[in-house]
């Protein structure tokens, strides 16, 4: 299953948990994968990077998500949304003028015992057309106060807007106006299609984005977008025109795979790419996918001091 569209590319909130255990992405990881190919030694792989949460897509595949991130130190899960088109993971709110055909929901009370989603930051009303959804943010927002509204065994410490924003979006800036119907802590993601660059996107949000909406950036190293070191500088100028609570950073933990579609990506593809952003708080995108309690045990062993 290739990753549905997701920070302005094809693939697949405020605060990450302060309690976030940091995985130590030292020189010596770097060291034990020495050999591999596609192993770099970074600018900051001393630095301790802090694995503070996973991103979801929920979908017919990961209805009842399962995994032990919480062993990198992940304590807050990003659900990317609760309705998506015709489809909704939740009861109540449904589309206008739609008909849901019955589908499994997930099994809220369980995840929200999960030591991964100690904190949840809690996807709303999604269109998996980026052109339709920036047409019918109307819709989406009156659709997502609804779904925000419902009761659910979570704890919700944030909400998130699905719907994307790139400067080829020349009307964005209607956006900001229907932010204000949503409730806070809110977050949307941010790409850079036109590859204007870091201050220029940073320049551009701050330019319009209302001053209490978080930007979640997505690395683009999963899909050869860029390289993780140029990520970090989208990464930092980001935090400084806007603020470093306001910045939460995504890596893609998957590659292109052979024949299409995407893989995992391999501990010595993740191990460099991570160590990238020491010093940074990353969510790894997406855990139930891409993640799995093999490569959680792998990275454990590479990365994670004796003891944690």
């Amino acid at each position: 299953m290739g990753p549905a569209r997701f920070f302005g590319r094809t693939a697949a909130v405020p605060g990450a948990s302060a309690r976030a255990a940091a995985v130590v992405l030292a020189a010596a990881a770097a060291l034990l994968l020495g050999g591999c190919r596609n192993a770099t030694t970074a600018p900051g792989a001393q630095a301790a990077v802090r694995i503070a949460g996973t991103v979801w897509q929920p979908d017919a595949q990961t209805v009842h998500p399962q995994g032990i991130w919480e062993r990198l130190g992940a304590r807050t899960l990003l659900v990317q949304w609760t309705a998506r088109d015709g489809h909704a993971f939740v009861d109540g709110c449904p589309a206008a003028g739609a008909v849901e055909p019955p589908q499994p929901r997930p099994d809220w009370a369980r995840i929200a015992r999960e030591p991964w989603a100690q904190n949840v930051i809690l996807g709303l009303a999604a269109h998996g057309d980026e052109t339709a959804a920036r047409a019918s943010v109307e819709s989406l927002v009156a659709r997502s106060r609804c779904l925000a509204a419902l009761a659910t065994p979570l704890k919700v410490t944030g909400w998130y807007f699905p719907v994307e924003v790139d400067p080829t979006w020349k009307d964005a800036a209607g956006l900001a106006r229907q932010l204000e119907g949503l409730p806070r802590p809110l977050w949307i993601s941010a790409y850079d299609g036109a590859n204007v660059g870091p201050a220029a996107l940073a320049d551009w949000l701050h330019g319009w984005l209302p001053k209490d909406v978080g930007v979640f950036f997505q690395d683009g190293v999963g899909v050869h977008a860029r390289s993780a070191p140029v990520a970090r500088d989208y990464l930092l100028a980001l935090r400084q025109r806007l603020g470093p609570r306001r910045v939460r950073l995504i890596a893609e933990a998957f590659r292109p795979a052979p024949g299409g579609g995407f893989r995992p990506a391999t501990p010595e593809e993740l191990v460099p790419q991570l160590a990238t952003y020491g010093g940074h708080e990353v969510f790894l995108f997406d855990g139930p996918h891409y993640v799995d309690t093999r490569l959680v045990e792998v990275l454990r062993e590479k990365l994670v001091p004796a003891g944690r």
